[in-house]
């Protein structure tokens, strides 16, 4: 592709932001409904400004099952759901089921996996919705998500909230887990790439799990991106981390981009080896997680972690990094935190 058609590309994805940003700054306000069934249980809360839509669980979780435009097909939530299968432990059975979840990290057995199968209690302020779950039974740990929607356009801002309610204090990080559907493409951020003689420090650590394995065809290793394809064909798992200092992760499905965005924090510990985000993949999903700092969290305080995701419309993504690039850049631009 010649450097006018990437110039080409990138005025196309930039007229598509503007168009979608226009058209959604018609007059709209979030319409919240409960009592609402989905997937099987029978009250979830629907919030919708016209433009997308959110499903939000309360016979379980706290859990966000759905973020799709409104009107799309079930196919089209660009969130994954999964039926099974359940993780098996002494505090009990503990379902994927999918969606966008909180946990705390570091990981561990079976402490991580507690069930979140009991009701929760659902707090309204204005238009944010919290949905609070009961304290952890054994760790004592109450889990909280604060869910706002933009009355005009796509984007949801998602606060995640771990309290300590026990009697010792806790080191812990906000964990949060995006199920995505499947037969995407994640797209991470490399940082900006540099010659030998610009750069003589390293600028990111990126960490391996036993089961990492770098060849394998799924991955994309660019000198701008880091790509992840989800294959329903291939069963081994994969995972990856990184020190994220550009504060964005991305996928992409279907003419669709789902893009969150969040706080990257010099100077502090993350996990894992100081990973603030995380990819993981088998035959049924793929994760965009991203955590928060490590702290030492005394009884009675809490941390939090904020995201906030935005969904465009975007018929191709193209093919290499320089269209990836020249397709996300105006979405990147658009959606950039003030400095």
């Amino acid at each position: 592709m010649t450097t006018r058609s990437y110039v080409r590309y990138g005025a196309y994805a930039l007229l598509t932001v503007l168009c979608g940003m226009i058209a959604a700054r018609s007059e709209a306000q979030v319409k919240i409904e409960e009592k609402v069934a989905y997937l099987g249980a029978p009250n979830n809360i629907r919030v919708s400004n016209g433009t997308v839509e959110l499903i939000l669980t309360t016979d379980y979780g706290p859990r966000i099952m759905r973020y799709a435009f409104v009107g799309s097909k079930e196919s089209d939530n660009v969130l994954g759901t999964v039926n099974g299968p359940t993780t098996k432990t002494e505090l009990g059975e503990w379902w994927i089921r999918g969606g966008h979840r909180l946990w705390h990290a570091p990981e561990a057995m079976p402490r991580t996996y507690e069930p979140d199968n009991e009701p929760i209690r659902v707090e309204r302020e204005g238009d944010t919705i919290k949905l609070i779950q009961p304290v952890e039974k054994a760790t004592r740990i109450g889990k909280e998500m604060w869910i706002t929607l933009d009355p005009q356009t796509s984007r949801v801002t998602i606060v995640h909230k771990l309290t300590n309610r026990g009697l010792f204090p806790v080191e812990m990080a906000c964990w949060a887990l995006t199920v995505m559907n499947t037969e995407g493409t994640a797209i991470f951020p490399q940082e900006p790439f540099k010659s030998h003689a610009e750069a003589l420090l390293p600028v990111r650590p990126m960490v391996l799990w036993a089961y990492t394995n770098m060849k394998d065809p799924r991955w994309m290793w660019g000198t701008s991106f880091v790509t992840l394809k989800q294959n329903p064909g291939m069963k081994s798992p994969q995972k990856v981390g990184f020190l994220n200092k550009q504060g964005w992760a991305a996928y992409y499905r279907n003419g669709m981009l789902f893009l969150k965005r969040f706080p990257y924090e010099p100077g502090k510990t993350y996990p894992d080896y100081n990973c603030n985000t995380e990819t993981f993949t088998n035959d049924q999903i793929l994760e965009v997680e991203t955590l928060g700092p490590l702290q030492t969290v005394a009884p009675g305080e809490s941390i939090t972690h904020t995201e906030v995701w935005y969904l465009y419309r975007l018929p191709s993504l193209g093919n290499g990094e320089a269209e990836i690039a020249a397709a996300l850049q105006p979405i990147l631009t658009a959606t950039a935190p003030p400095r």
